[in-house]
Parts: structure tokens; sequence; C-alpha cells
């Protein structure tokens, strides 16, 4: 009986002390498990951070990030995170946050072709600093000349009017404006930019942004691809296959190098159809002038999310660039195939909006080009995917 009484004693005492723990525990917000930070890496290099729920999407972020940097233009940008597991690029839309890393970028998805018709200078001092980094890391090559041009408006953009009271003589060798920086090129960067007195941030801008946009590699998103059989590109005979290419999205259409050379352009009106099978992308081309069928090429990609990914992408530059307003699911109830479709606005639709602005022109700050590392390789990201938010 006094072993009964001794355990019922040491049953009571644990339960005092059980429910003392738990009263002086702090009480927990529920919220904390549906919510998480996001760290968002701006094109400043600034990094911005914000609570979003789990089960958010993506578009969710995105809004949040561009009302932080005061941006109205936004089709042509997107968030981006990396997976270092995997050897390519994914472009995804509407994906849930939930499951996903919570360390994103905010990048350039749709380099316009005419920087000139954005609104405001705000965007197009975003697509500036896209480009500053496409540049420096390589992904962008410009000749000596080039780089020189480019950067002189980057100084005038970055530090105002030269000042010899106040700049040294080597007052840009923190600054950072090719992969391979020179002596010779930063001497020749400082020559020109004491010729642009009188010139606005703005103005050394568009500047810069006409120049870049000639380049031939401007706004081209590149994927390493082999050919699959036998084929002819314009007058080059592949006589096995496994010739290793790399196939270019941009405004304009699918470009085609070997060698980092362009050995082929096919135009958007002149595609047919894009596809994809496991591995494979195929196009299929209108009959020239002297053809009397449809052809089809096939590319082999690294696996098969490699070659679903270039096929959405082909499918959101098309629809984005080309269209004017983008297709609508189609509404059976079985259908064949994939059900994707890009879902946000069409350039032309963006221009429409962006006609419409009518607030003051915003005042921001513009950030400094130290030198660093940038982000993104010629070689269109070869150690990790690349997952897009926009829609």
């Amino acid at each position: 009986q006094s072993q009964a009484q001794n355990s019922l004693a040491e049953d009571s005492t644990s339960h005092l002390s059980s429910s003392s723990r738990i009263a002086r525990s702090p009480a927990r917000n529920p919220l904390s498990f549906r919510t998480m930070q996001a760290r968002v890496t701006l094109l400043d290099g600034s990094l911005f951070t914000c609570t979003v729920e789990k089960r958010a999407r993506g578009l969710q972020l995105f809004e949040k990030v561009c009302e932080h940097i005061n941006l109205l233009e936004r089709d042509y940008f997107a968030l981006s995170f990396r997976d270092v597991s995997c050897l390519c690029e994914i472009i995804l839309s509407a994906l849930c946050l939930s499951g996903v890393p919570w360390n994103f970028s905010f990048n350039v998805k749709f380099y316009t072709p005419d920087p000139a018709q954005l609104s405001e200078d705000i965007t197009r001092y975003f697509l500036c600093l896209q480009l500053r980094q496409d540049i420096v890391s390589g992904r962008l090559p410009c000749s000596f000349a080039t780089h020189t041009v480019l950067g002189s408006y980057t100084v005038q953009s970055e530090l105002g009017d030269y000042d010899p009271d106040e700049c040294g003589s080597d007052y840009i060798s923190e600054l950072c404006f090719a992969p391979n920086q020179t002596k010779e090129i930063e001497e020749k960067i400082m020559e020109l930019h004491k010729t642009y007195r009188g010139m606005t941030p703005a103005e050394a801008e568009m500047h810069f942004l006409e120049n870049v946009k000639k380049l031939s590699m401007y706004g081209v998103d590149l994927h390493h691809a082999k050919v699959k059989h036998n084929i002819k590109i314009v007058f080059i005979y592949y006589d096995s296959e496994g010739v290793a290419i790399m196939l270019g999205v941009c405004s304009s259409g699918l470009l085609v190098y070997r060698d980092r050379l362009r050995i082929n352009r096919f135009s958007w009106p002149k595609i047919l159809k894009i596809s994809y099978k496991r591995n494979n992308f195929y196009i299929k081309i209108r009959p020239g002038e002297f053809d009397q069928f449809e052809s089809t090429i096939g590319f082999k990609l690294l696996n098969h999310r490699a070659a679903k990914r270039l096929w959405k992408v082909c499918v959101e530059h098309h629809s984005f660039f080309r269209l004017v307003s983008p297709e609508e699911l189609p509404k059976k109830f079985l259908s064949l195939g994939s059900k994707f479709r890009y879902s946000g606005r069409t350039q032309i639709q963006s221009r429409r909006a962006s006609a419409q602005i009518s607030r003051p022109a915003p005042h921001f700050p513009r950030c400094i080009s130290k030198r660093n590392i940038l982000s993104r390789s010629l070689d269109g990201g070869t150690n990790s995917y690349l997952y897009w938010f926009q829609e």
C-alpha cells in the first residue's frame, strides 16, 4: 500500500511539473507554420526579404518585389531560383512556393528588341543592370570597342560628369565592365567618359541600350543540344549523329550555333510547329520557295526535362513577342499533349498598358558596378536548373 501511495505521489508530482512547464512555455504563433521568409537578390545586388505563405504562388512574391522596387512595367521580368543538383535550366509558370529553395533572384526574362519603347526610365535602368551582368559574366560577348563604349556610358550613368578635381588617374579601376578587364580598356573608357559632359544618367542608359541591342547575342537564351539525325542546315551537312551545337531562343525566333558561330536562324513565322518527345526537341519548318513539303528537324538534349524546358521557353517567347493576346487553354475534358500555355501579357498588351502610365517619373538610386562575380554564364547555366516565376 505504501508503494502504491509513493507511486501515486510521484505521478502527481510529475503531472504538476509537466503542467507547470506547459504554462511557462511561450505560445507558438500558428502563422509561423504557414509562412516563411523569402530572400530575393535584386539586379543591383541588394537583398529584399519578405514574409509569404508557404502555399503561395510565385506571382504573389513577384508582385511584392515589384512593389518594393517601384516597377510598373513588370512583364519583361521574373523571379528565379537555382537547383545546383541539376544540369540545365527550366522555366515554370504558376509554380507554388512550397517545396522550393527560399533564395530567389530577380531577372530579365524577355529582352525587348527596342528598349526605347519602354515607358519609364526605371524599367530601362533595370534592363541595363541585367545586361551589365550578362556582359561581365561573358554571357553577352563584346568586342574591345564595344566594351569601351558600353563601359563609358555605364560610368556616366553611375558617376556623372568627369570632374578632374575629384577623379584620380584610375577613378574607374574598382568598376567592372568586362570579363577580362584590362588597363587598356579602362583607359579608353575614361577617354570617352570625359566627352559626355552634361549627359544625364537616363540619357547615358538609353545610349547604352541602343548600342547593346545591336549585339548578335542580345537577349539570346542558350541551350545545349546535339543534332539528332543526318540533316541539312543551310548548306552545312552533318554526316553523323551527335554533333554538339547550341540552340538560342530570342524575340525573333530560334537560332542554331556551332562553335559559338551562328549557322542558321529560324524566324517564328517560318516555324510551323515545335514539340518534344523524351529528350528530343523538334521543329517543323514551312516549305521554302523551291520545296514541296514541310521539313522537320530534330535535336537531342540532355534529358527529358531539358527538352521540355526548351519547348516551354519557345512557347513563351513566341507568345510574348508574336501574339496579340495569349492563347486560351483548350476546354475539352480530355485532351492530348501538354496543357501548358503562356498566361502572362504579351508585348503588345504590355505596351498598351505602359502607355496608360501617368505617374511622375520615379526617383531611384543608381548602384555602382563594383568588381564582383556576376550571375549567369554564357553556357546557359550548365550546373543548375533555373526556375522562373511570373504568372
